[in-house]
């Protein structure tokens, strides 16, 4: 019998956990609840025995921390597809069976999302085993988690009849208003929708051909167009560009007959807003009077509240606070009553109409030889931290308006200026002057820290011609 192959889904801009969670680097990458990131363990959950390599869908802009965090816990995919543009998950989860049917049209693939917190691995293990049953019958497979709470933030599913294994779906429930919430609770015969899938590829690719057959062309013509990119496989931009955006629920399954529903009673969360990250630290490790704290936040009388910072430098303090939220970064700081948190992306929204960079970007930006941090910017300089992997490179590149000094702190760095390679040690210094054809690399065993100086009338990051790059960036990656 052969191996479920998961299918990740790990593309999303998480702005209900910002500031901690921004689209340059969103929730499912980040540890928020434990030493892995909430991607590493949703990789791990479904891995092992009776799991094939796993299938992740992503972006361009993460596909370097998807293959870098996968390394980390040793394990290996069979492919991480990059997605020209966001589209939602009816293309990305058409274009996985497509691919996986390749190989086998019966195999059968496990879509879940990335960043669900799912703690009972072995019991999830058994809820998708009974899946397995009804999806090598020819059934679409979802799973609903047994509600606990009258929760307004979630859809639900409701089952038709009772009794053991994989139930026939009655109908999908968007996000209900409280007073209905309560009363499915009540009534029984309801789940919350997990918005995790089991089916055999040829079973969904046949779905779409009955309830959403305008899809199947395009995204069949951006696999059968992908081009492996260092290791990444990259769908076809022009046949992706014209796709609906719409979710699966609504583009196949609120129309297909052949659904089905396996209840799961452990522990469950989408981590879809600080409340839920309260709860779960609560439920792991019970705080005094529910005042949950991090390593760098202090609560001094406070009831039900969560404290957090992300930096030694950010000392969070809360001084008779109760049922709040705080939530620092070096940037920013959010703070809101623990019941406003699913209005955390109006202030996303408001930011981004202010044009404020907080609300996209990090004061660390990520990219695939490491990362930089600005620590000062003013009119006509920028000082930078940047740290660059050992045997990493960034491109060949020139700029137009802008010099820069480069102050090497640990390790050895490489560096090219237009005809001249030299090696840079720590405490050694090299000045790139503007226009100058410049890369730098660090050809060490360790991670190599460097301070980088810019002066220049524009200091953008857009501000770079590139020649040569190692990682094949194209134009928006």
């Amino acid at each position: 019998m052969s191996k479920i192959t998961p299918v990740l889904l790990a593309g999303g801009s998480g702005t209900r956990l910002w500031p901690a969670s921004r689209k340059a680097f969103p929730k499912q990458f980040a540890p928020l609840i434990g030493p892995e990131s909430l991607f590493q363990a949703s990789a791990r959950r479904l891995s092992g025995p009776g799991y094939a390599a796993p299938v992740v869908m992503t972006n361009a802009d993460f596909r370097f921390i998807v293959a870098e965090q996968l390394d980390q816990i040793g394990i290996k995919h069979d492919a991480i597809v990059i997605e020209p543009e966001g589209r939602n998950t009816a293309p990305a989860i058409l274009a996985a069976a497509l691919r996986v049917a390749e190989t086998d049209p019966q195999a059968l693939v496990l879509v879940a999302p990335s960043d669900h917190v799912i703690p009972d691995s072995a019991a999830f293990a058994a809820a998708v085993e009974e899946g397995a049953k009804a999806a090598r019958q020819g059934r679409i497979v979802t799973f609903g988690i047994t509600p606990t709470r009258p929760e307004t933030g979630y859809g639900y599913l409701q089952v038709e009849g009772q009794g053991e294994g994989a139930l026939p779906l009655r109908r999908f429930i968007e996000k209900p208003q409280a007073p209905q919430a309560e009363a499915m609770l009540a009534e029984g015969g309801y789940l919350w929708n997990a918005g995790i899938f089991l089916f055999a590829a040829q079973t969904m690719i046949d779905a779409f051909s009955a309830h959403a057959p305008d899809y199947l062309e395009p995204v069949q013509a951006a696999v059968d167009g992908a081009i492996n990119d260092l290791g990444f496989l990259r769908l076809a931009r022009g046949p992706w560009k014209g796709l609906r955006d719409e979710s699966i629920d609504y583009a196949v399954l609120e129309k297909a007959d052949n659904l089905s529903v396996v209840a799961y009673s452990g522990h469950w969360s989408d981590l879809g807003g600080w409340d839920a990250v309260w709860r779960e630290l609560q439920d792991k490790s019970p705080a005094p009077r529910g005042a949950v704290t991090d390593a760098h936040s202090t609560a001094i009388d406070c009831d039900n509240v969560l404290l957090r910072s992300d930096s030694a430098d950010m000392q969070v303090v809360g001084i008779g606070l109760k049922d709040t939220m705080v939530v620092a970064t070096s940037d920013a700081v959010l703070v809101a009553p623990m019941d406003r948190a699913q209005d955390v992306k109006h202030a996303v929204a408001a930011l981004k109409g202010q044009g404020r960079k907080q609300a996209v970007a990090f004061p660390r930006d990520h990219r695939p030889w490491g990362w930089f941090e600005t620590l000062a910017l003013a009119d006509r300089f920028q000082v930078k931290r940047i740290v660059v992997k050992p045997g990493a490179a960034l491109s060949l590149q020139s700029h137009v308006h802008r010099s820069e000094h480069w102050i090497v702190v640990s390790g050895t760095a490489k560096v090219t200026v237009d005809d001249t390679v030299t090696l840079v040690t720590e405490n050694q210094s090299i000045y790139v002057p503007l226009g100058a054809v410049h890369r730098m690399e660090n050809p060490g065993k360790v991670p190599m820290v460097l301070i980088e100086v810019q002066t220049g009338v524009y200091l953008g990051e857009d501000d770079i011609i590139r020649y040569e790059d190692v990682y094949a960036r194209q134009t928006g990656d």
